[in-house]
């Protein structure tokens, strides 16, 4: 039966579920607050570089395939993904480095480098996150419905050790200090710490090794275009500049939205790929919200938030020691996390990501310039340092470091420039607490114990996003369009 759905918010989440929905024949109308598509993989224009605002990382191809081939279209007519041979280099405090690929005897090359006596226990560890992922990475596509589904996998998940932290699971099987970071690091690119987040999601590296890492020419965003081509191509209804304020209920029943202009919006089913704090505490109206659900949702613990600095620069830097994805650590890594995700402060030392997209794309920035993401983890706004008025301290930081130790004379060739810290994942992203990637992947924040994909307090209620299962990152978020499609579906 045909239904109008309404689809909150178009990042890759409900874009996925938007398309899917779309091309099974609903009247599918897609809300977003902002003037483009994306949500946290928005796109910054500025005196001709094109940056990419959110997620850098592809993987697991085989997913877009799906979403394209679900409206009978090719994912290769309107996107292109590139394979990278290195997909992270991983830099230590001292400036050397590991080149991070998908061929188990080229790490175990890299390995060597840093320490022979560890290649042994590199392969076991290999041995070990292959075991997870066939464990858990049939679940990234399915709904955890109740308690009993998620209870069959915990003797095998204890087995495996994938209960325990990330960076303990990897020292069973790595000495050096440097590969333990490297090893531990996944956590890192969805929001945990590898101090904390279960060892489960290491499953995450063999994504990688099973279906290699992608840079998609035109920046990620050019993908956040292809989606929104698709969903208008399956017949669905995309509306710019319309922020919801409001869901609408009849007693426990979602009835459509309010935007903030007063215009009501009627729906069958509302999915929502707004933040699900946020949604739970504030697009709920106050009379409807249940206060066990309101308690739970401000007592979760919450991942790290991002300051995000984008600089495009009049010289290229072809020359410098940098690989397209950059991890650069500090020089203690257990106490830079711990104040990370549990200080009180902005931790003493910073971790980046570095990204640079021009060194195989010429088409993101002008010609004979170069082109830099560059992401520093910080603490959600459980800790305010002041943003609004040490931003550009911040940023005047990280310059100066990325100036001394990878690109010379960075400063005086900076042309273009834009930055966003955890105010903007607050303010503009509406996500809790500034929270860059909704709630932590903890154990007791996993499966059946995060928020639920379909509502069990709301009926035709539905989340899809990094805050609901199966969690954070590209592949997740769109997998969990998949599930709510499905949902509503059946």
């Amino acid at each position: 039966m045909k239904k109008k759905i309404v689809v909150i918010g178009a990042g890759f989440g409900g874009l996925a579920a938007a398309i899917r929905l779309a091309a099974k024949g609903h009247d599918v109308h897609l809300l977003d607050n902002r003037d483009k598509p994306g949500g946290r993989a928005y796109q910054y224009e500025i005196d001709g570089f094109k940056f990419d605002g959110g997620p850098t990382v592809i993987t697991a191809p085989y997913i877009f395939d799906e979403i394209f081939e679900a409206v009978g279209k090719k994912k290769e007519d309107y996107i292109n993904l590139v394979p990278l041979d290195i997909y992270y280099r991983f830099f230590s405090h001292d400036g050397k480095w590991l080149d991070y690929t998908g061929n188990l005897d080229e790490l175990s090359k890299e390995v060597e480098k840093f320490n022979p006596g560890d290649v042994k226990g590199f392969k076991k560890l290999a041995e070990n996150v292959k075991s997870i992922f066939n464990l858990f990475s049939s679940f990234t596509d399915k709904p955890f419905r109740n308690m009993k589904e998620m209870l069959r996998i915990i003797p095998p998940t204890y087995k495996l050790n994938g209960h325990i932290g990330t960076y303990r699971f990897v020292s069973k099987f790595i000495k050096n200090d440097f590969l333990r970071q490297v090893f531990s690091s996944h956590p890192l690119l969805i929001g945990g710490s590898p101090l904390e987040t279960p060892s489960f999601y290491t499953l995450i590296a063999q994504f990688e090794r099973e279906w290699g890492l992608y840079y998609s020419m035109n920046g990620t965003y050019a993908i956040i275009e292809a989606f929104a081509k698709l969903f208008r191509e399956a017949g669905g209804t995309l509306k710019l500049n319309s922020e919801v304020t409001e869901i609408i209920f009849e007693k426990r029943k979602a009835t459509g939205v309010v935007l903030k202009t007063g215009e009501k919006i009627s729906a069958d089913a509302v999915v929502c790929n707004s933040d699900v704090a946020n949604t739970y505490l504030n697009l709920i109206p106050e009379k409807k919200r249940i206060s066990l659900l309101s308690w739970r949702m401000k007592t979760m613990k919450y991942s790290v938030s991002l300051f995000v600095y984008y600089f495009g620069t009049k010289k290229r830097y072809l020359d410098s020691k940098l690989q397209h994805h950059n991890l650069i650590y500090g020089k203690n890594f257990k106490k830079q996390m711990k104040q990370l995700y549990n200080g009180k402060s902005l931790p003493e030392e910073m971790f980046l990501y570095l990204h640079m997209p021009s060194r195989i794309d010429s088409t993101i920035s002008p010609e004979g310039t170069e082109s830099f993401y560059v992401l520093s983890l910080v603490p959600n706004l459980r800790v305010d340092p002041g943003w609004e008025n040490m931003a550009e301290s911040y940023k005047d930081k990280i310059v100066d470091y990325l100036e001394e130790n990878f690109l010379p004379d960075l400063r005086e060739n900076i042309i273009a420039e834009h930055h966003i810290d955890p105010i903007h994942f607050r303010d503009t992203l509406k996500s809790y607490k500034g929270a860059s990637f909704s709630f932590a992947p903890k154990l007791s924040q996993t499966a059946y114990l995060r928020p639920l994909n379909k509502s069990k307090r709301y009926e035709n209620l539905y989340f899809v996003g990094a805050g609901t299962h199966p969690g954070p990152g590209v592949p997740a978020v769109i997998s969990s369009g998949k599930i709510v499609a499905d949902m509503i579906d059946s």
